[in-house]
Parts: C-alpha cells; sequence; structure tokens
C-alpha cells in the first residue's frame, strides 16, 4: 500500500474475550443475534492489518451486540472492564490506537459514572453509543444528562447500529442486520436526534455517523420537506433540518463505492468526512480493495489528504 499520505481509521472494532464471555453469560450469541459472524482478533493481528493497509492510527470501539439486556448493574460492571482492558492495549501501542469507551445506557447513572471515568482515568478520546440502547433511542429525553455531560467535555461520539428490538419476520432482512437493519436504525437515531433537538441543546457534542450518513443522504431532503408541513400544524417541534445535520460528521466505512460516497458529497460538508475500516467485521483484502477504489476515485482526489487524515486529526486532537 502506497504511503503518500497518513491514514486514520475512526471506525475500527474490537473483540475482547471479556466481551463475548459477557454476552455468552446472558444468553446472547453474536451471530444469532445479528445474522452475521462474528470475527477474532488480537491487538496484533489488527496491527499486522494497519501494516497491510497503511493505517497510521486507529479509533477503536466496540461493535454490535451492544451489552445491554435489561440488568443495569450487569452492563456497568462489563462496560467498565471492557474500558479497562481497552485502556491497556492502546496504553501498550499508543502510537497506533485509541478507543472511544463503550457506556451500559440506557442506565443514565451508570453512563455518567463511566463517562467520567473512562475519560478522567483510562483516557478515552471519545464514546461511542448504539443507535438504540436496549430500545431507548439516541434523541430520547431521558438520556439528556448523559448528552449533557458529554457537552460539557466537548466530547466525540461514534454512533454504531444496532439491531431494533422488533424486525419483521419471513423475510431476508430479519437475518443479516447489517444489510438493512444496521443503516436502517442509525437513520432512525439520528432523525429523531434532529427533530426533538438534541443537536441544538447539546451543540458541543461532535457526532459521527457511520457507512456515509446510512440513509439520512437520501431522506434528509425529504425530513425538511415534511417538516415544512409539520411544523406549522403544530405536529412538529420547530427545528432547521438542514442546519442541524450539517453539524454531523461521517465515516465511510463499508460499501461506499459506486454511489454512497458521492451522494454524501451531494449533502455534507467534505471537512466532515473521515474513513473507516470497520475491521476486523470486514476482512482484509475487501478493505485493502475499498480503500484502494476510494483513493483513486476522481471526486476523492481534492479531499483525498482531509478524508484519510486531516479531517479526523483535527477532530481528535491528533498529532502523528
Amino acid at each position: 500500500m502506497s504511503k503518500e499520505l497518513k491514514i486514520i481509521d475512526v471506525h475500527s472494532h474490537f473483540l475482547l474475550p471479556c466481551y463475548l464471555e459477557g454476552l455468552h453469560a446472558i444468553g446472547v450469541n453474536p451471530a444469532k443475534e445479528d445474522g452475521f459472524p462474528s470475527p477474532t482478533w488480537s491487538a496484533e493481528a489488527h496491527l499486522e492489518f494497519m501494516k497491510e493497509a497503511g493505517i497510521d492510527f486507529s479509533i477503536l470501539s466496540l461493535s454490535t451486540p451492544h451489552i445491554h439486556y435489561g440488568d443495569d448493574a450487569f452492563a456497568a460492571a462489563l462496560s467498565r472492564q471492557i474500558n479497562e482492558e481497552t485502556a491497556q492495549i492502546c496504553k501498550k501501542y499508543p502510537k497506533q490506537f485509541a478507543f472511544a469507551a463503550c457506556l451500559p445506557m440506557p442506565s443514565v447513572e451508570d453512563s455518567l459514572q463511566e463517562i467520567r471515568y473512562a475519560y478522567d482515568t483510562l483516557g478515552a478520546i471519545g464514546v461511542k453509543m448504539a443507535s438504540n440502547s436496549n430500545g431507548v433511542y439516541l434523541g430520547d429525553p431521558k438520556m439528556d444528562p448523559i448528552m449533557e455531560e458529554l457537552n460539557l467535555r466537548k466530547a466525540v461520539v461514534t454512533i454504531h447500529p444496532s439491531r431494533p428490538k422488533q424486525v419483521p419476520e419471513n423475510v431476508f432482512t430479519s437475518g443479516p442486520a447489517p444489510l438493512y437493519e444496521y443503516i436502517g436504525d442509525t437513520t432512525r437515531a439520528v432523525l429523531n436526534m434532529i427533530t426533538n433537538g438534541t443537536l441544538e441543546k447539546f451543540p458541543d457534542v461532535k457526532w459521527i455517523v457511520p457507512h456515509c450518513g446510512s440513509f439520512l443522504p437520501f431522506v434528509i431532503h425529504r425530513l425538511v420537506g415534511i417538516s415544512e408541513v409539520l411544523i406549522p400544524k403544530g405536529l412538529m417541534e420547530p427545528v432547521n433540518v438542514m442546519e442541524n445535520f450539517q453539524k454531523l460528521y461521517f465515516d465511510i466505512a463499508g460499501d461506499a463505492l459506486p454511489v454512497a460516497f458521492d451522494t454524501l458529497l451531494k449533502v455534507a460538508d467534505p471537512s466532515h468526512i473521515m474513513y473507516g475500516a470497520d475491521y476486523p467485521y470486514t476482512p482484509v483484502p475487501p478493505i485493502i480493495r475499498k480503500q484502494k477504489m476510494l483513493l483513486e476515485h476522481a471526486s476523492m482526489q481534492p479531499i483525498k489528504e482531509a478524508v484519510f487524515y486531516k479531517n479526523a486529526a483535527q477532530l481528535y486532537g491528533l498529532k502523528l
């Protein structure tokens, strides 16, 4: 892989034994839950992948399934263990890894404690939040105390999709959640934040929406049109949809080409777009192939350094 530019990967995952054992303890099988095979992972394998892909720095975050299935105390304890063990990995490899802390949402008090501990003691540089946590979506007013704490810290929050609590049966998309439900649930969560005023109430939180913005580039102008009908009728709270949308950041993990990346460019500021590999859930050969296509893509050329390095470096305050 050519090293004509530095690369920061803002969408990268890990699978610790404590995480998998914790899910097993509450009867959650990741492959069955999301209809998608769980990969193996080690820090050493991740470093080898980064070398092969020319990635200089990766921001690690927990993928899915998420860790709260109704037991606040269990989720809090597991979240703490995951964050402590991830922090140790980042401490061992500080020039290659940093992490976004996982939270035991929707438990508010436990999440507040974990935010403080992760930032003040463990050195987290961001937070990972699920699109929905045990059925409670981002944008729900019950989560406002968490948002207030993150706002005070000017936190960078990575959204990761989650399977909704209910999905249609007897259709293909009810099986492999990454195909549709992940994208749909991310979109649902962000629309909920926009329409509930979360982005306006907590303007210093920086939100990263994965997978080229999911369905947002395709529906955001539809929300603009619908809001112009609903707001005057008192059926929706007043909100400037596009002004809120422009606050968001996006990663381009997944299948950005041939359609999604150029569609995202039509609605998003290029300074808010960042590279993501989605390792290890995407195998190495497709990652390398997709990265090469992106680096050579015509519309990427004037913004290549920004998307692959500068935007993430500025957002997270990184100097490589």
